[in-house]
């Protein structure tokens, strides 16, 4: 192996990051949570839904679309708990999951130095 001009702090650094590795099951959860909200559709919804919860037709008029298409993503981020759904009469009220979902957006929007 080449000598790299740091070996005694990286191979210490590897060793650390070796022992503080989530599990495999920990990393394909973190993996499906990325991949559900990766898609622009909805990080819309996302975006729109930190201002409040929202029904799907409001939804609908903050981000554009379809309401079916919307209502279809709508259901991909509830099924991978990013959003939360409940009953008001006839309507469903969707909300963020929790603020670790907004957390998550402003430091995505932090790292591209963008504004929201």
């Amino acid at each position: 192996m080449k000598d790299c001009g740091h070996e005694e702090e990286h191979a210490y650094s590897a060793a650390r990051a070796k022992l503080n590795m989530p599990n495999e099951e920990t990393l394909f959860s973190l993996a499906a949570a990325f991949k559900t909200i990766s898609e622009p559709s909805r990080l819309k919804i996302l975006f729109a839904l930190r201002q409040g919860e929202m029904c799907v037709y409001h939804i609908t008029e903050a981000v554009g679309g379809t309401q079916s298409a919307v209502s279809h993503q709508l259901r991909v981020l509830r099924e991978g708990h990013i959003i939360k759904a409940r009953r008001d009469g006839q309507n469903i009220v969707y909300s963020l999951a929790d603020a670790h979902v907004v957390a998550l957006l402003a430091l995505a929007c932090e790292h591209l130095n963008c504004n929201f």
